[in-house]
């Protein structure tokens, strides 16, 4: 007869157990099958320069930010002003204007500012494809082989910079 009462008593800890585990997992956090691996190749042409080609060799030697952004993409219009900061202080990134046209594009950094070095063209979204770029904006860390070492879904903000990006940046300077 206790056993009668003693199951259902397990069964419901055992789910409280589960979802106090569960609870504490950031689903914003989606981790990326790619950390820790050399990033994607890629070749693609520059935003605006159809004749020039960006490829993954140009992202290597240095630590880089690699940041999908778009014109349609509203968190992306709330990430940009900590772009331009972290540009102005030497902060090197590369933008992707992914799943976008040129114009539209080029059109919006001209509006907003651009704090990219160089901006690459995917307006099919095959690098954002091969880099597992689920939407804009998302912000991956390259170290100086080329090696993701983070990937950021959503805006990068000052407080993501200091805790997680900034020193992953200090420790892959060449």
């Amino acid at each position: 007869m206790r056993l009668r009462y003693l199951v259902p008593a397990l069964v419901l800890i055992g789910l409280v157990v589960l979802f106090a585990i569960g609870l504490r997992h950031d689903p914003r956090e989606v981790p990326s099958p790619l950390i820790g691996k050399p990033a994607p190749a890629f070749s693609l042409a520059v935003l605006g320069a159809p004749q020039q080609t960006y490829t993954l060799a140009d992202l290597q030697g240095r630590p880089v930010l690699v940041n999908f952004f778009a014109s349609w993409c509203a968190a992306c219009r709330v990430e940009h002003p900590f772009l331009m900061q972290l540009a102005a202080q030497g902060v090197e990134i590369v933008g992707v204007d992914y799943k976008d046209t040129d114009a539209d594009g080029a059109d919006w950094l001209a509006r907003h500012g651009n704090p990219y070095r160089t901006v690459i063209a995917d307006p099919q979204g095959a690098m954002g494809l091969d880099w597992g770029v689920y939407g804009a904006p998302e912000t991956f860390v390259l170290d100086t082989a080329g090696t993701i070492v983070y990937k950021q879904i959503g805006p990068l903000s000052e407080a993501v910079w200091r805790e997680r990006v900034a020193p992953l940046l200090q420790g892959a300077k060449p």
